[in-house]
């Protein structure tokens, strides 16, 4: 079987029919001509399909192992294009520190009266399995948590999801299908923000939906074209650019993310470390089980409070101070007043974000780089 990272090197290259070169070209066209009035060629509009589209789809579902994917315009949308497969009023269950905009997507669509919403500690298996009790239709497992990095079992969630007759859906944004792969573990849909390590560059905005079966992956690719949430052909092309070094941009990253965070152990101004990499990490053990990896996540909070966490983000010289994630670049953000600042303050609260927690992105510079700057930054808050 072909290594994961031969596939993504190779998806496309030299798959141009017209004058052969290695680059997949770039098809801008929004229509494309038609035989005859009543027979389509395989490219009719460019919402509904487009070659550097199903390139990058084809990619993304071999790497996941799914029977297709469906590529969104965000990472947001994917999400969104999930909740299509149940019906109004359907019951869905997700994780209570689970990322700030999937929170408020769930928490507005319940508003509407589209779905009805439960956020459960899914760490707890007593309130899981009585949150499953309730017959969901869907249930959202997010692992390492954002921005906690929280870690559950996969494998055991999806059997009890699936024994309750619901939709089980992993966001695998943090990990990507290099780290963790969530159709192997017993999900029946894998979704990320391609804007993330997928692409790599913090320059496009995208996502996917990766789907076990072909029966989800019509349903998914219908409702997304009548929408009109596919990607465009320029973010497809990008993000396939991008995801051709994705195993390289993933290892250098993990590597400084695992320094920093043994650096952050020893450091008087931190109260917390959250990296399941850590041995004394309490998803360490699970997190070597099913992940390949640890990723390059990872948070940790300070002492001080609010005005500490503002004068060390604003005392960093390397670091970017930026709510995104996965880019080659090293980038810090404060939840309380950042990514998470669509949740209530007590749903904050109830997940243990604190105004004092800090995440941390953790790019390719070098490493020694990276902890001299994080050093200078505990200094000026010391």
């Amino acid at each position: 079987m072909t290594d994961p990272k031969t596939k993504i090197v190779q998806a496309g290259i030299g798959t141009d029919p017209a004058h052969g070169s290695i680059a997949p070209p770039l098809y801008l066209s929004s229509t494309y001509l038609w035989p005859n009035p009543s027979e389509k060629g395989q490219y009719d509009y460019g919402r509904s399909n487009n070659p550097n589209r199903d390139i990058l789809a084809e990619a993304l579902a071999d790497l996941d192992g799914g029977a297709g994917a469906v590529v969104t315009s965000s990472g947001m949308s994917a999400i969104d294009l999930v909740l299509n497969l149940i019906k109004a009023d359907d019951l869905v269950i997700a994780p209570h520190d689970c990322y700030g905009g999937t929170h408020r997507l769930l928490t507005h669509r319940a508003d509407q009266g589209r779905i009805r919403v439960e956020f459960v500690d899914q760490s707890n298996t007593a309130a899981l399995d009585a949150a499953l009790a309730k017959k969901p239709a869907l249930v959202m497992i997010e692992t390492p948590s954002n921005p906690l990095m929280r870690v559950v079992d996969v494998k055991s969630i999806c059997a009890t999801v699936k024994a309750a007759g619901a939709i089980a859906v992993v966001d695998n944004t943090f990990l990507s299908p290099l780290r963790l792969r969530p159709l192997d573990l017993g999900a029946d849909i894998a979704l990320q923000s391609t804007t993330k390590f997928i692409n790599g560059h913090s320059d496009i905005i995208g996502g996917c939906v990766v789907a076990k079966s072909a029966d989800h992956v019509e349903q998914l690719a219908w409702w997304a074209n009548c929408a009109g949430i596919t990607a465009s052909a320029f973010d497809c092309h990008q993000t396939l650019r991008g995801l051709r070094t994705l195993a390289l941009r993933l290892d250098a990253a993990e590597s400084n993310a695992k320094a920093i965070a043994a650096f952050l152990t020893t450091q008087t101004n931190v109260t917390a470390v959250h990296y399941p990499g850590l041995s004394t990490h309490a998803g360490h053990a699970i997190a070597a089980a099913q992940q390949s990896g640890f990723g390059a996540m990872l948070s940790f909070e300070v002492s001080g409070g609010l005005e500490a966490a503002t004068r060390f983000c604003q005392a960093l010289k390397i670091f970017g101070l930026a709510a995104s994630l996965g880019g080659v670049e090293s980038l810090i953000c404060l939840p309380e007043t950042m990514t998470h600042r669509g949740m209530a303050e007590s749903a904050r609260r109830e997940a243990g974000i604190s105004e004092s927690l800090l995440r941390l992105s953790v790019g390719i510079e070098a490493e020694s780089d990276l902890l001299t700057d994080l050093a200078q930054a505990f200094s000026a808050i010391s």
